[in-house]
């Protein structure tokens, strides 16, 4: 059974909001993607950081503080009025929240505790709820006066993916009728600084399955779904998440299986999820990190369950890894390319310096400016993570 994913709030490097994030991503415009330092790191990072305003916490909610909620309220509002009249129609008790996430508010938390270890005292206006990885869901949840399942994932680079999972889950089960779904992290000195101390990140833009990739940028954003059993009508195509694939192959803490195999297998079962073969996938956002070990198993995956190709491109060099709210921001960049957001039939382009490492099997990396022969239908999102945490959707335009 499919789930709808009628409504869509996203905030990124790329933009902030649907129609602004929908330009930047097929121009391929990697503006948002600068150099800062004072991270703790030692050097200057690229990073994708959010520089629009974000709005304050709604009033009587100030102990939910931080950028991470911010980010998350900044995506709700752009679908507000939905949310309510769904929250009126359903009742308050029939809709849930899932949320992935990474971060949470450990920066706010990091802050904290570091003037705590030279001044002896945290901040007036520290809470310990604001660093709990369930944060982001409560905080949705309160603000909107909910009463139906309310809780955050965390997976590593999957959370946000897994969020979309579980979601779809409690549909299917009758837990609920609505779920608010999706991601969000934000910039932490603490994932910075254990990133760098990895030798993972890059301080140049990232370069995916370039021969000459060095590694990560960290970004930060939010996207937030409306996920329900039916379609609300709205808009000139329908979108729904079709299915999808997790594994998890335990292969090591911080490297992937080599030759992909719980990938591969995420992969397949999107697929028979969906009741679709390989041929029929227009797009698939790459999880592409830029890393030598996630490129190299990607690309090996990706050849063994589509050896006949398919149009791909990892967005990383856009909008940065965004950890917790990859999977969400990658979904909500194939909903884009899927929707009337995308009237000229692009595809997202791979942005890189076009030089294939000779040693990874040659995936077919759209070019920028290049476009689908015909409106595209099926579009497949790839997460995969620390762990050996791994997941694919599946979302598709549907009648």
């Amino acid at each position: 059974m499919p789930s709808y994913l009628n409504n869509l709030g996203v905030i990124c490097a790329l933009g902030a909001n649907t129609q602004t994030v929908a330009q930047a991503l097929f121009n391929g415009d990697t503006s948002g993607m600068r150099k800062q330092d004072g991270w703790g790191t030692g050097r200057e990072l690229t990073l994708g950081a959010v520089n629009s305003p974000l709005p304050p916490m709604p009033t009587g909610m100030e102990t939910s503080q931080s950028r991470n909620n911010q980010l998350l309220l900044a995506a709700a509002l752009q679908i507000e009025p939905q949310i309510r009249q769904a929250i009126e129609q359903f009742g308050s008790h029939r809709v849930a929240v899932v949320i992935g996430t990474s971060t949470s508010g450990i920066d706010e938390a990091t802050q904290a505790i570091g003037l705590h270890s030279v001044q002896g005292v945290l901040p007036a206006d520290y809470a310990y709820a604001q660093q709990e990885i369930s944060a982001p869901a409560t905080f949705l949840s309160d603000w909107l006066g909910l009463s139906g399942p309310a809780y955050s994932i965390s997976t590593a680079c999957t959370s946000s993916a897994r969020a979309l999972l579980s979601a779809h889950r409690l549909l299917e089960q009758d837990v609920c009728d609505l779920v608010l779904c999706g991601g969000a992290d934000s910039l932490c000195g603490l994932t910075l600084n254990g990133f760098a101390a990895l030798e993972a990140v890059s301080a140049e833009r990232c370069q995916p399955f370039s021969r000459n990739r060095q590694g990560i940028n960290i970004g930060e954003g939010a996207a937030l779904f409306l996920m329900s059993r039916h379609t609300n009508g709205e808009g000139a195509k329908t979108i729904a998440l079709l299915g999808g694939g997790a594994t998890s192959d335990a292969h090591h803490i911080s490297a992937p299986e080599p030759n992909g195999r719980g990938a591969q297998q995420a992969m397949r079962i999107a697929l028979n999820a969906a009741k679709l073969e390989a041929c029929d996938i227009d797009y698939l956002n790459l999880h592409g990190t830029a890393t030598q070990h996630n490129d190299a198993m990607e690309s090996i995956a990706v050849q063994a369950v589509f050896p006949e190709g398919v149009s791909c491109s990892s967005s990383k060099a856009l909008s940065g890894h965004t950890l917790g709210a990859a999977g969400a921001l990658e979904a909500a960049f194939c909903w884009l390319t899927l929707s009337q957001h995308n009237p000229n039939k692009q595809v997202p382009p791979h942005i890189w310096d076009a030089e294939p490492d000779p040693l990874l099997p040659p995936l077919k990396l759209a070019a920028p400016g290049s476009q689908f022969n015909t409106a595209p239908r099926y579009a497949m999102s790839n997460s995969f993570a620390f762990g050996g945490s791994n997941v694919s959707l599946i979302l598709g335009v549907v009648p």
